[in-house]
């Protein structure tokens, strides 16, 4: 029988199992025992593993980033959040020079098992200091893994594999994913950090998206299938390792690529698997690979502006057309987009 359960739900559920089965893991940040509990990602954590585990820390992110790390070579494995992913850029080098080094710099005997939830995309019209989204900086950098979990379904596996794993994991949750439901089985199980979903299968064009993207990826790409043009659709889940037997293999099959990001286009983690499977399987190729993703400027706060900076599936479905020469009506994708400015559905209550 199903179980269909929230995202947020499912993070909820994968830190009190992981803090059920290892007294070891803790949970703290900025809102972990706040009345909202981080959108209710860490609802009755403190009532149930009281506030030894499960605690608020000083606005002070370069800290507190330094505590857990401490805490982690210390035989803790903490779970750290941020409620913005804008927040957590004061303690990069926390991150860049202690959590991603350490375990190399003295030869894998020290392993740092943090996992560090941070909330990122848009709401409401925060603007650019509270709608950043800057996998490709941690992507970057050499000692992390980088998920990025779409479905509820995902987002509970890949926790718990985060939180177990050995190396430092950046969590990375659109905010705009948080009500989506789907299935979610009960008990442990665990969802590999560096394995890529193929969400459907067709034959004229690999798609590769990642996070919210890949929400509107769905909607496109059922849309170009009553146009007989199907596609590979792929749920990256991880930007580092990034899943390149996936990716390759689909493009050798269809001979044809679009890559579909929630950040801002040059640099982006769309660009490096663009550039890597043009040199991987370039005699593959029918025709040039495309992307997209955010325009190279700050997010706007202006609701007449943000409605043409972030595509959806009727520009999908558009670049799609013109990769195959062909042109389609996307009105009925443009006119599914009836939702208040910065929210993806009349379905949508939160978080902001």
């Amino acid at each position: 029988m199903a179980r269909i359960l929230t995202y947020a739900q499912a993070v909820n559920e994968a830190l009190m199992l992981a803090m059920e089965q290892d007294n070891s893991v803790v949970t703290f940040g900025l809102g972990a025992d706040d009345p909202k509990r981080i959108f209710g990602t860490t609802h009755g954590l403190v009532e149930k593993f009281g506030r030894s585990r499960v605690f608020d820390m000083p606005i002070s992110e370069n800290a507190l980033t330094g505590v857990a790390i401490g805490a982690s070579l210390n035989g803790i494995r903490p779970v750290m959040s941020h409620q913005r992913l804008d927040f957590f850029l004061l303690a990069m080098d926390q991150l860049v020079n202690n959590a991603a080094k350490w375990n190399y710099m003295f030869g894998g005997i020290r392993p740092v098992p943090i996992t560090i939830r941070l909330i990122l995309g848009r709401g409401w019209g925060q603007g650019p200091q509270h709608s950043q989204n800057l996998q490709s900086w941690f992507a970057h950098i050499p000692g992390l893994k980088v998920v990025m979990p779409t479905t509820a379904y995902d987002a509970k596996g890949m926790l718990l594999s985060a939180i177990f794993d050995n190396n430092p994991v950046i969590y990375l949750e659109h905010r705009w994913l948080h009500n989506i439901e789907s299935d979610v089985p009960e008990g442990d199980y665990r969802v590999p950090l560096e394995k890529a979903n193929l969400i459907s299968s067709g034959k004229d064009l690999t798609v590769v998206a990642l996070s919210y993207m890949t929400v509107e990826a769905i909607h496109a790409t059922e849309f170009l299938k009553l146009q007989g043009i199907t596609c590979d659709l792929i749920d990256l889940r991880s930007v580092n390792p990034v899943d390149w037997d996936t990716i390759l293999t689909s493009v050798r099959k269809t001979g044809r690529l679009l890559v579909l990001d929630t950040a801002n286009a040059t640099l982006s983690v769309a660009s490096e698997i663009i550039a890597r499977t043009t040199m991987e399987v370039f005699g593959s190729l029918k025709s040039p690979p495309k992307r997209i993703a955010l325009p190279d400027y700050p997010t706007p706060t202006s609701p007449a502006l943000a409605k043409a900076y972030y595509p959806g599936a009727a520009e999908i479905a558009d670049a799609v057309a013109a990769m195959f020469g062909v042109s389609v009506d996307t009105t009925e994708l443009v006119n599914s987009k009836t939702s208040p400015h910065d929210v993806p559905g009349e379905w949508f209550k939160g978080p902001f």
